[in-house]
């Protein structure tokens, strides 16, 4: 699906001097160790508002094309990263749909420094968090409810990681909003022990802080996945998460938490999930933004120090 605001990369122009993130993506890493992996999770049926994630790992692709690879904030060139472009996990929501994607992933993780997943829906977190060793990885997850409700939505997804052996006391949450989570969920998340910083904490503390805390909690005794389900969003710079609401995080405050997920070493792999690209603005701002994520956790990766 191509929409107006987002034309395809072939019609785009080749300029030497300004090389597209797009081009560099799907170059690949040839013989070169890799740095990074990608790989497309498109969850979208147990979506409970029947979001058309699945269009939006390709989407992201595309809005990729729009940027270029140098930061001049981070004085960074993704040029200097290798990456993988390992295409998208093939109808994940079928029975062994998880399966599946746990085995891409565990690919990617021995083969990658990082590796990135495009959601598809939140159910895209359980593979990819599964794939590495729930005894003692942790869990940061940005998102404007907690999702551990009973059965298997996407808003069960949390509460499936805790059954598959996730401690909770290894899980840090940033960014719920108020009257989106209920008292039952809030009283069960804290006796879980995960580390909670709300929407007003955040605001209160700065975003910085925040995700330092949260890394070093969930980081305590092994990797750590990072989660960016982009509802946690305000909904003027995520309309396309269904589930956004009026005074969620800003975009600066996300992007600044990527930049920390990708130069931080303990963090293995990182997900962006919740974007229905199809119903997005004409503008694509909520796919952009999700691109702009995956390139502030690369420019991270590029400064992060080699082992």
């Amino acid at each position: 699906m191509v929409f107006r605001a987002d034309p395809v990369p072939e019609s785009l122009p080749v300029d030497e001097r300004w090389p597209r993130v797009g081009h560099w993506l799907s170059a690949g890493a040839g013989e070169h160790p890799i740095d990074l992996a990608v790989l497309g999770v498109p969850t979208f049926a147990t979506s409970m508002n029947k979001a058309g994630t699945h269009a939006t790992p390709a989407a992201i692709r595309r809005a990729l094309h729009h940027y270029t690879t140098w930061c001049a904030s981070r004085h960074v060139d993704l040029a200097d990263l290798w990456p993988w472009d390992m295409g998208d996990v093939d109808e994940p929501d079928r029975d062994d749909g998880s399966f599946r994607a746990r085995a891409a992933v565990k690919t990617a993780l021995a083969k990658a420094r990082l590796v990135i997943a495009l959601g598809g829906n939140s159910s895209a977190t359980v593979p990819v968090m599964a794939s590495l060793d729930l005894t003692r990885a942790g869990l940061v997850c940005f998102d404007m409810q907690y999702d551990v409700r009973d059965g298997t939505r996407n808003t069960s997804a949390i509460r499936t990681l805790f059954d598959a052996g996730l401690d909770g006391e290894r899980v840090s949450h940033l960014g719920a909003a108020d009257w989106a989570v209920s008292r039952s969920q809030a009283d069960e998340v804290r006796a879980r022990g995960m580390q909670l910083f709300s929407r007003g904490v955040v605001e209160e503390r700065g975003i910085g802080p925040c995700m330092a805390a949260a890394l070093d909690s969930a980081g305590r005794s092994g990797p750590v996945h990072v989660s960016f389900d982009l509802s946690v969003c305000d909904r003027a710079v995520a309309p396309a998460c269904l589930d956004s609401v009026p005074g969620g995080l800003q975009a600066t405050e996300v992007l600044t938490a990527a930049f920390a997920a990708g130069l931080d070493p303990r963090v293995r792999s990182v997900d962006v999930v919740e974007v229905d690209a199809s119903s997005d603005t004409d503008d694509f701002r909520t796919v952009r933004l999700a691109a702009l994520v995956i390139l502030e956790v690369a420019a991270g990766l590029a400064l992060r120090p080699r082992a």
